[in-house]
């Protein structure tokens, strides 16, 4: 497939799901929080695709039942009894592996630590989506934090594929580069001043200076959640993590930034509030 019609995929995908994807952000509450926990669950499915077919046996019912359900507690009661609810899945995936020992001797150990993994980094995390929504003006720093990712990729890449000569991981990315991951920065930055500027009018807490802060925090840290889900597949030698999205991989593909720019907004914005 060339890069035009890859392209126009994604542009068209983009096209499709953006919409929505704002109305549910300003919706908040369950229609939120249901839609960011089924998001989870796919890409804890694809997490579990992935090292299945590396040739291990992690739970697929621990790994989506549980990112599901940390996720779905976050929206209900928030982080304390989340809290809760993690320290018990850590015993389960052990108790897992345990009664599965006798199916997966080779590879018990390790696909404990598979299971534990994949909770921690997309039940966990990924359920910060949810704690930065339930922020006082939740829906304006989400419309902040998230277009600041999706800016600095957009800036990375325009820049990086044209002027890019400086290989910023070359065994991990071949195709990222230190001219594209500076030019994320700075459009990220730009990107989240202009949106903090327009919020204001609606959220007087949202100013430019604390979106410049989240912005070159996140924008400078963030990208290490992409290289590090392209790390996961570069070991089994795949390119996506599944087909779901037609130009864009799978849903683990695009949510990888996310799953660090969540949790770091998060706390940068409570610090400042």
């Amino acid at each position: 497939m060339n890069k035009l019609s890859t392209l126009s995929q994604r542009l068209l995908v983009a096209i499709l799901l953006v919409p929505p994807g704002v109305g549910l952000i300003v919706l908040g509450g369950w229609f939120f929080g249901l839609f960011v926990s089924l998001v989870l669950a796919v890409a804890a499915w694809e997490y579990w695709r992935l090292f299945r077919a590396g040739g291990y046996r992690p739970s697929a019912l621990l790994l989506v039942g549980g990112t599901l359900a940390l996720a779905l507690t976050r929206v209900a009661w928030g982080l304390l009894p989340a809290e809760a609810l993690l320290a018990g899945a850590v015993m389960l995936a052990m108790a897992v592996q345990v009664f599965e020992y006798q199916k997966s001797e080779k590879t018990a150990a390790v696909d404990f630590n598979i299971n534990l993994g994949g909770l921690l980094y997309l039940g966990w995390l990924g359920s910060y989506l949810i704690s930065l929504r339930a922020l006082p003006d939740g829906q304006w720093w989400f419309l902040v934090v998230m277009p600041t990712i999706w800016l600095s990729d957009a800036g990375a890449y325009l820049v990086g594929s044209r002027l890019g000569r400086h290989r910023l991981a070359p065994l991990i990315s071949p195709k990222k580069s230190w001219e594209g991951y500076l030019a994320g920065i700075v459009t990220g930055m730009l990107g989240a001043a202009g949106l903090a500027a327009l919020w204001h009018l609606q959220a007087p807490a949202v100013t430019v200076e604390k979106a410049l802060w989240v912005a070159v925090v996140v924008a400078t840290l963030s990208p290490l959640g992409d290289l590090g889900e392209s790390l996961l597949k570069r070991g089994f030698g795949v390119k996506d993590s599944s087909h779901l999205l037609p130009g864009h991989g799978g849903v683990l593909d695009r949510i990888d930034s996310w799953l660090w720019a969540a949790p770091l907004g998060y706390y940068l914005i409570l610090w400042m509030l």
